[in-house]
C-alpha cells in the first residue's frame, strides 16, 4: 500500500498503552495523526511524544458516546486535513478500576452498558465511510476482546460486546470488498503494557495477584495492525497472553 504524506489517521481511545503505540506507528507510515480521548489532561504529553518523532498531530477531546460530539470532532478533522483515511476504534469499554458483571449475574441492563461501547463504532463508520467509499480507498481498524471468540464467563457483559463488535468488523470487512476499503479487527488477550489498566493491575499485586506472563507489548501489536492493514489479506489479528 502506498502512503501518501497527507493521508490523515484518526485514533479514537488514545492512551498510553496501545493507543498511542497505533498513532506512532502509523505516524512513521506517513499520516498526519488526531488523537481522540475522553479527557484532554494527557494531550499535550502524545503530541509532544509524536512531534518528536517528527509526526504532525493534534488531539481533541470527546467521548464517543456523545453522538454529536464525536461527529462533529470528525468533521473538524476531515475539514483540516481534507478528509479522513484511517480510523483505529479503540476506546476503553469501562473505567480502569470498574468491573465487568460475570455472565451468571447480568441482566439486560448491564449488556445494554456494556454494548454503549459498540454503537459508537456503527456510528463513527457511517460518518467515515461514505468518502472514503467515494475515494475508493480508506482503513476502519477496531480493537476487540478475546472473549468474542474464547468463552471468559467472568467478563460476562463485556464479552458479548467484544463478540458483537467483532462480528460488525468482519461482517463490514466483506460487505466492503471490492469497494477499496478495508475493514479489520485486533482481538486481544492479556494486559497490553503502559495501558491504564495494566498500570492499575501492577500497582495493586495484593489484589491482582502476579500478572506474570500475561501481558502484551504494544508496540509489537501496533507492528501487527499495521501489517493487518497494509497486507489486507485477512480481516483479523489475534494477540494472546494465554497460548
Amino acid at each position: 500500500m502506498s502512503i501518501s504524506p497527507r493521508r490523515t489517521a484518526v485514533v479514537i481511545g488514545a492512551g498510553p498503552g496501545l493507543g498511542m503505540s497505533i498513532a506512532h506507528r502509523v505516524g512513521r507510515e506517513g499520516y498526519t495523526v488526531a488523537l481522540v480521548s475522553r479527557s484532554d489532561a494527557r494531550h499535550a504529553g502524545y503530541v509532544k511524544s509524536l512531534a518528536e518523532e517528527g509526526i504532525e498531530a493534534e488531539a481533541f477531546a470527546a467521548d464517543v458516546r456523545d453522538r454529536d460530539l464525536i461527529e462533529s470532532t470528525l468533521d473538524t478533522v476531515a475539514e483540516r486535513h481534507g478528509g479522513i483515511d484511517l480510523v483505529y476504534y479503540g476506546p476503553g469499554a469501562v473505567e480502569p478500576d470498574a468491573h465487568p458483571t460475570p455472565i451468571d449475574r447480568i441482566d439486560s441492563d448491564d449488556v445494554r452498558t456494556a454494548m454503549s461501547w459498540v454503537y459508537p463504532a456503527v456510528d463513527v463508520v457511517a460518518k467515515v465511510l461514505p468518502g472514503m467509499i467515494e475515494r475508493g480507498d480508506g482503513t476502519l481498524l477496531f480493537a476487540g476482546g478475546l472473549s468474542a471468540i474464547t468463552p471468559m464467563p467472568p467478563l460476562g457483559n463485556l464479552a458479548l460486546s467484544s463478540a458483537a463488535l467483532r462480528n460488525y468488523a468482519l461482517t463490514l470487512h466483506a460487505g466492503l470488498a471490492g469497494q477499496g476499503v478495508f475493514a479489520g479487527i485486533l482481538t486481544i488477550g492479556g494486559l497490553i503494557e503502559r495501558g491504564d489498566i495494566h498500570q492499575l493491575v501492577t500497582s495493586q499485586p495484593e489484589r491482582f495477584g502476579d500478572t506474570g506472563s500475561t501481558t502484551l507489548d504494544p508496540d509489537e501489536i501496533a507492528d501487527g495492525a499495521w501489517r493487518l492493514c497494509a497486507d489486507r489479506d485477512r480481516p483479523e489479528a489475534v494477540f494472546s497472553a494465554f497460548g
